[in-house]
């Protein structure tokens, strides 16, 4: 007889199935965010935990990290996955017998896109990501088409969008709706968005997305622990793509813990059991040293619409719990 455990739905007080909605895909972005928080250094066992529990869990992509260039990362102090060479991805997943689709993320100006994404036939990889700002939505245009004519899916990801005007937003997504992308991403850069803001930019993405086809995607920090609830705010309104990670493993105050949005969306080809046992024994022991999820330093950065990298770099400090008010008032010097 089997030892496997059968996951059971579990008995839930919520009746609203307001999250189920076969369109819907979920990304798992846990070693390519939480890469920020380790220089992309992690153990082979642990991207393979994270691959076995995107199988089992019934995930629909799972992103293994950057295609960045290696002239701007040196490979001494970035690990194999700020590079996602195709060697590397085979010796965790082979040729990816699942169906899993993998991701890759490719940073405008920081990419050697041309030659560093190979044609789809020699990757293991299906989907490339293009992160932009942006003033660099033009390049983002241009390795968005590349990518479609190497093969793959597309989608765009444009950043730190909390800090453009409403006009530089409707021109940049009237500009990526005219792409190839499948989707086009809200990103949350330095979470502090609020559940209205996020209703209000997804109905504007959609406007946009809709008109030519396209998908709009989600993906929410936690720097006010509103990572998971803008996420559900997304798709109530409509975003057909959710990231998420395990344990909200990601940079800073980290992302939408991918056990909590499986278990929302009410869908029973997901299963949060082996998200749970990967959490438990390859990603809850990195906490200690890689110190992501809320605190008061990325709570202030969110509030004040900051990168959090000045909470990183204050973190870094053994007194920083000392010390919080006096972060609050350095960065008021700067607003």
């Amino acid at each position: 007889m089997s030892n496997e455990k059968t996951e059971k739905s579990p008995k839930s007080a919520h009746n609203s199935w307001v999250g189920f909605r076969k369109e819907l895909k979920v990304v798992d972005c846990t070693i390519r965010d939480g890469g920020l928080m380790n220089n992309s250094n992690f153990d082979d066992k642990v991207v393979k935990a994270v691959y076995d529990a995107c199988v089992a869990g019934g995930v629909d992509y799972m992103e293994l990290g950057y295609k960045n260039s290696d002239k701007i990362f040196s490979p001494s102090e970035y690990g194999a996955w700020r590079f996602c060479k195709e060697d590397d991805i085979r010796r965790i997943v082979g040729e990816n017998p699942s169906d899993l689709k993998l991701a890759a993320m490719a940073d405008a100006e920081k990419s050697d896109y041309k030659t560093d994404i190979l044609p789809k036939e020699n990757s293991p990889l299906d989907l490339i990501r293009v992160a932009t700002y942006v003033h660099q939505i033009p390049l983002a245009l241009d390795m968005v088409q590349d990518a479609i004519d190497k093969g793959y899916e597309t989608t765009v990801n444009l950043m730190a969008v909390s800090t453009v005007t409403e006009r530089e937003l409707d021109e940049s997504l009237e500009l990526l709706a005219e792409c190839g992308a499948k989707a086009i991403y809200l990103v949350d850069s330095f979470g502090s968005l609020y559940s209205e803001q996020i209703h209000y930019m997804i109905n504007k993405y959609l406007r946009f997305a809709r008109s030519t086809g396209k998908e709009v995607g989600i993906h929410a920090h936690n720097n006010l622990q509103l990572a998971f609830s803008n996420t559900i705010e997304a798709i109530i309104c409509g975003a057909n793509m959710v990231d998420a990670t395990f344990a909200g493993l990601g940079r800073g105050a980290g992302n939408c813990p991918m056990e909590l949005l499986l278990n929302f969306l009410h869908n029973p080809k997901y299963r949060v059991r082996p998200v749970l046992a990967a959490v438990q024994n390859d990603i809850e022991p990195m906490r200690a040293k890689l110190g992501w999820g809320f605190d008061y330093p990325y709570m202030i950065t969110g509030f004040l619409n900051r990168h959090p990298r000045d909470a990183m770099k204050f973190n870094e400090s053994p007194d920083a719990k000392d010390h919080i008010v006096d972060f609050y008032d350095d960065m008021l010097k700067n607003v």
